[in-house]
Formats: C-alpha cells, sequence, structure tokens
C-alpha cells in the first residue's frame, strides 16, 4: 500500500509537469522552426563531402539522412544541454529546503519532473519534422526501418536512451549542490556530451580508435543507439551489444545519481535567514 501511494506521488509529478510541458506552443513551434533549418544545413554539408567520396564514410547518405531528421525530431528526448533552471535555482537559492522538508525523495521527484519535460516536447515537435521529412524530395528523404523488429526495436532503444540522458542530467543537478554556481558543471558537461553522444556528427564517422572507446561510454547509449538501430545498418549482434549497454549504463547513472543526492541531502547546508 505504501508503495503503491509512493508511486502515484511522483505520477502526479509527471503528470502535471507533462500537461504544463504541452501549453508552451509558441515555444514548440519556435523550436520546431530552428531545427527544419538545422537539419537541413547539416544534410546539405554531409552532402557535399558525400559527392566527394562517397565511399569513404561508414554510413551511406540515405542513413545519415535518416539519422540527422531523427536527431532533429527527437532532440528533446536526448540532449543533456536543455537542463531545468528552476532545479539549479532551487539548490542556489536555498529553496531546497523546502523540498526537503517533504515526505518525497528529490532525486525521484526530479526525474519525474525530467522525464515529463522531455516527453511533453517531444510530443508537441516531433510529429511535424518527421511527417516533412518523409516528404521532402529524395535522397533527402527519411526512410522507412527495413522490418517491423528493427522498428520495435529502435522504440526500445529510444525509450532506454532517453532514460540514460535523463539519469546522466541527475548527475549533474546532484553535483551543483557540492559547487558555488552550477554554470561550470553545466557549460562542461553539456559541452562534453554533445559531442561524445554524436549529437555533432554520428560516432560512426570518428576515427576507428577514439570510436571504439566512446561507444563503450554512456554518451553513446543516448541518442547514438536508436537512431543507429532505426537504419537497420548494424550487425543483429552489435544491435544486442548496445541494447546491453544501454541497460547497463541507465542503471549505473541512476546508482550514481541517486547515491549523490543522498549524500547532498545530508550534507546539505542552507545559508541565510
Amino acid at each position: 500500500m505504501k508503495a503503491s501511494l509512493s508511486v502515484r506521488k511522483y505520477q502526479s509529478f509527471f503528470r502535471l509537469r507533462f500537461i504544463q510541458g504541452l501549453q508552451y506552443r509558441a515555444a514548440a513551434a519556435a523550436g520546431i522552426t530552428t531545427q527544419f533549418a538545422w537539419g537541413f544545413l547539416l544534410i546539405i554539408a554531409f552532402s557535399a563531402f558525400y559527392e566527394s567520396d562517397p565511399g569513404a564514410f561508414p554510413m551511406s547518405f540515405q542513413d545519415t539522412v535518416t539519422y540527422v531528421w531523427l536527431q532533429q525530431a527527437f532532440l528533446a528526448l536526448f540532449n543533456t544541454w536543455m537542463l531545468e533552471n528552476e532545479i539549479f535555482d532551487t539548490i542556489s537559492n536555498g529553496n531546497i529546503a523546502y523540498e526537503l522538508c517533504r515526505p518525497i525523495r528529490i532525486y525521484n521527484m526530479w526525474i519525474a519532473r525530467s522525464l515529463a519535460n522531455r516527453f511533453s516536447r517531444a510530443v508537441l515537435r516531433c510529429s511535424p519534422i518527421l511527417i516533412v521529412a518523409f516528404l521532402v524530395p529524395k535522397p533527402y528523404r527519411m526512410i522507412l526501418p527495413p522490418d517491423l523488429g528493427t522498428f520495435l526495436l529502435f522504440v526500445l532503444s529510444l525509450v532506454l536512451g532517453t532514460a540514460v540522458a535523463t539519469a546522466f542530467c541527475m548527475i549533474v543537478y546532484g553535483l551543483t549542490f557540492f559547487t558555488i554556481s552550477p554554470q561550470g558543471v553545466r557549460v562542461l558537461f553539456a559541452s562534453l556530451v554533445d559531442f561524445l553522444a554524436g549529437g555533432i556528427i554520428p560516432i560512426p564517422f570518428m576515427p576507428d580508435k577514439v570510436r571504439a572507446v566512446i561507444e563503450l561510454l554512456p554518451f553513446a547509449s543516448m541518442q547514438n543507439a536508436p537512431l543507429r538501430i532505426y537504419t537497420g545498418s548494424l550487425p543483429a549482434e552489435e544491435v544486442k551489444v548496445m541494447l546491453g549497454l544501454q541497460f547497463f549504463w541507465l542503471i549505473a547513472l541512476v546508482l550514481i545519481g541517486s547515491s549523490l543526492c543522498r549524500l547532498a541531502e545530508r550534507k546539505a547546508c542552507i545559508q541565510g535567514g
């Protein structure tokens, strides 16, 4: 009974934040416009490289185009630089004291809120981008996955990738308890993760030795895994390894983040009067 009530509390946090996120339609429209522009620019840039030597790349041009469109459509799910200012402000200005007085775990509350924010933004933005991506002329058109099994694996990997990205952000919030200002931690991790997760260039485009290391890190278990699974360009054994790494890093990051928050709860010192 107690466990059921506890789950309902966090479900309420998720539902309220999700509904609140759906109200920002003007921001979503602006984001869609930006993502369309950025997606087209990336595709045009890649097309110039492919025209010079198509065989020099580990992914076909069509797979790269699909990767870019999926990246733009589901940007809200995977980005680690769009963190919640409200959480940082709560920690910095001392209002975290009010949260600590509630009969809740702040880690569970924050992860519920963060997931709701990501899903609400994705719901508003992904459909228009995907519709246009399937309608633009070839070769700039997004393609369907090879089969239903690949699509189902993509959906599973998409959920796991979102959870891994969110769990990583919880660690960033936890580290903020031990710093004077959140800006340093925030900028460092945002810049680093965006590159290592394949947000700037797909991970397969990186040098082999660098790629081999990055693919073992949690960053490759964010957007890289589901987007590459969707194209069907990965052998079945590599798909299984990627899904296994996603499960592993999700558990590891949740344990690290929850432990960090528990330590911060015990050591938190609220200044002021």
